[in-house]
């Protein structure tokens, strides 16, 4: 169907693509350029630098790469490893399943760790996996940080603690899709050795950049690994990097010039400041879900997503009608439920240049909806109980202190 024309803005409450930021929008707005002249190299360079620190790393290389995060992960894969080499990999939901279909088909050897959609991936598998491993023939663990199809969030820092017990070198391959810029995430600190996202998250961009942050170790892979690699070799970036041309072919110039100035909005309100304003909207989201009497589809606090929520309903009522009349009546787009959980769920992103006052009117939709497919929530109910969370925990905007 095409767009049809509602009056106001589209409530864009989808984990990805989201908003974009109105300056951002207008840095785009611009013509082609050179991609050879001096200035888009120069612009590249500040990218380069300034995109480590979302990553929090120093000794980290990172790419940008005309693609989505689909193409991230394939690059992650066959600049590291060869094909048969053994991994292991989490199924915990739709995009983590669709990582592994890419591994599969990559021709790895993939040794899956299955949980319940709504659970994290399962560590204690992974520990006496790694335990059993004395001869290391694991060549690297692959796990989405956080899975956006059931609002779950994984713990890295343990992941690396058991790498580290065990003595094990296996690389460390995280999709920071959906976290990387909105949730606590250290590449260094937990020695992860390839991060990647995508541009239209929390960055808060059009889809069209694929990032990518290799370790030293992660580098030095590269020169063993035997998996075909053309479009997504770091060889070729690397070659130009050296010769400060940064670009082996086109990039897209109005992309680079919204990057610069989505970066230069997440700096002025503080990495950090990003991060807790995620989580705020993250807690007040799960409030409202409580106030209504439904239930999360994370099954444990400790999972909880804080870019994501995916809300369970009734099994009489079938959540992507929900979806359907929340965008055919209130302009307001939520995302559906994915493959297991489709139909019994539906999800609120809460992710990217958002605040609280836009959170809490997606909220309010949410209600209505709910109200009209013969849910009996309370109208107002849900509102009430994040307003009054976000009321006392939201500090003044930093950059007007």
């Amino acid at each position: 169907m095409d767009y049809v024309y509602g009056p106001g803005r589209n409530h864009l409450f989808v984990p990805g693509p989201v908003n974009i930021p109105e300056p951002v929008i207008r840095a785009m707005n611009r013509n082609n350029e050179d991609y050879r002249s001096p200035a888009i190299p120069a612009l590249t360079k500040t990218l380069l630098e300034d995109v480590k620190k979302i990553f929090k790393t120093t000794s980290g290389t990172p790419f940008l790469i005309p693609t989505t995060g689909t193409g991230a992960w394939e690059s992650a894969l066959t600049n590291t490893l060869s094909p048969g080499d053994k991994i292991i990999s989490f199924l915990i939901g739709q995009f983590s399943l669709l990582w592994i279909d890419q591994q599969q088909r990559l021709n790895f050897d993939v040794d899956v760790i299955e949980s319940d959609w709504g659970q994290g991936a399962n560590l204690d598998v992974l520990e006496s996996k790694l335990a059993a491993d004395r001869n290391h023939t694991i060549k690297a663990i692959c796990i989405v940080h956080n899975e956006t199809a059931t609002g779950v969030t994984n713990n890295l820092s343990t992941v690396r603690k058991l790498l580290d017990e065990y003595h094990h070198p296996a690389l460390f391959l995280v999709d920071g899709v959906s976290s990387i810029c909105a949730l606590d995430f250290r590449m260094d600190e937990w020695g992860i050795d390839v991060a990647l996202t995508g541009s239209q998250k929390a960055l808060s961009l059009p889809t069209g950049i694929g990032l990518v942050c290799a370790s030293p170790k992660a580098l030095e892979a590269t020169k063993t690994a035997k998996s075909v690699r053309v479009f997504f070799d770091w060889n070729d970036y690397l070659k130009f990097y050296k010769l400060g041309t940064y670009w082996p072919y086109t990039p897209s110039i109005q992309l680079l010039y919204g990057f610069r100035a989505a970066l230069d909005l997440i700096f002025e309100e503080g990495l950090d400041n990003v991060i807790a304003r995620h989580t705020r909207l993250g807690k007040a989201t799960r409030l409202a879900v409580e106030a209504w009497g439904l239930k999360n589809c994370t099954q444990k606090e400790e999972w909880f997503s804080d870019t994501v929520t995916a809300v369970v309903i009734p099994p009489n009522i079938d959540s992507s009608e929900i979806v359907r009349r929340a965008w055919k009546r209130y302009n307001l787009s939520l995302g559906l439920g994915l493959n297991k959980v489709a139909g019994k769920v539906f999800r609120i992103g809460h992710l990217g240049n958002l605040n609280e006052l836009q959170l809490l009117g997606c909220l309010s939709g949410v209600e209505m909806v709910l109200k009209d497919v013969g849910y009996p929530v309370k109208l107002g109910s849900g509102v009430a109980a994040a307003a009054a969370f976000l009321q006392n925990n939201t500090p003044l905007i930093p950059s007007r202190i």
